[in-house]
């Protein structure tokens, strides 16, 4: 049965990937709408396209991260809006940081929690409804991450486009900030090689493998071959998209991995980052 492809569709993975329309369209044809499996088929095809990242994203809007007095948890708030223009104004930006500081001091645990907290009396989903109603925008909570260590790091970067949380296993306030940084600036999938999701992994590997079979110049190697050279291509990947094997931004002679080290021997438990469009 084949799908009808709206030309919406085909802009937005346009958008999302880079790749130009045709390409787009067969895409999504070959894919049957699905856009995970569309940008699965123009990655096997050699296109360039960043594998999708797991931070949750939304069009315009305001991100807040915060810690805990004490440093030892960390939260992440990001409420939507639809345009540049309510997301720079800085009675919404107080508005979003209101709704980060009733998470901070009540520790919530989940976006549902959040909502049901009071801020002057209100609930945060009546007031969020109240400012929907005051703008003429639909907003709402998009966002809601939350880490616990024994040193949380809070990191905005780009006037509330990007949330980071850094968990570390020690105290290292200077070091939490610089990781932090990074983790905004290179968007790692993973702490480490160890960390990545299986299925992340399993998924770069059949990428890896079906393009070099479409690859002429490999034609006729043998599948242990091929095989070798996939899992040099993931460790590749490893380097380039985990934060520890990362080069350092700010030294790239040396890795994340290395400049913790130095830093009195820190690692990083967990990390989160939340990011705007």
């Amino acid at each position: 049965m084949s799908v009808t492809i709206s030309a919406s569709e085909i802009n937005k993975l346009r958008q999302q990937t880079g790749a130009g329309m045709m390409d787009c369209r067969k895409a999504l044809t070959e894919s049957n709408g699905d856009f995970e499996a569309a940008i699965d088929w123009l990655r096997k095809q050699g296109q360039k396209i960043a594998a999708k990242r797991s931070d949750r994203e939304a069009k315009e809007g305001v991100v807040i991260a915060k810690t805990t007095a004490d440093n030892k948890t960390g939260f992440v708030v990001c409420v939507s809006c639809e345009t540049d223009f309510v997301s720079k104004n800085a009675d919404f930006v107080a508005f979003v940081q209101s709704i980060a500081d009733a998470a901070v001091a009540n520790n919530v645990k989940s976006v549902e929690e959040l909502n049901e907290q009071t801020i002057n009396g209100s609930k945060v989903s009546d007031l969020v409804n109240d400012k929907l109603a005051a703008i003429g925008e639909k907003i709402g909570i998009v966002s809601f991450e939350r880490i616990e260590a024994p040193y949380v790091a809070a990191y905005i970067h780009g006037a509330n486009r990007i949330g980071v949380l850094v968990g570390l296993s020690k105290d290292a306030a200077e070091a939490g900030r610089d990781v932090a940084m990074q983790v905004a600036a290179m968007n790692p999938v993973a702490v480490d090689a160890n960390s990545v999701k299986p299925e992340v992994v399993e998924r770069e590997r059949t990428i890896v493998m079906e393009t070099m079979k479409a690859d002429p110049k490999m034609a006729g190697k043998p599948e242990d071959m091929l095989a070798k050279i996939a899992e040099g291509k993931l460790n590749t990947f490893f380097k380039e998209q985990t934060l520890t094997a990362q080069p350092f931004v700010k030294d790239s002679s040396k890795s994340v991995a290395d400049y913790l080290k130095s830093a009195g021997d820190v690692t990083v438990t967990e990390f989160k980052r939340v990011a705007i469009g």
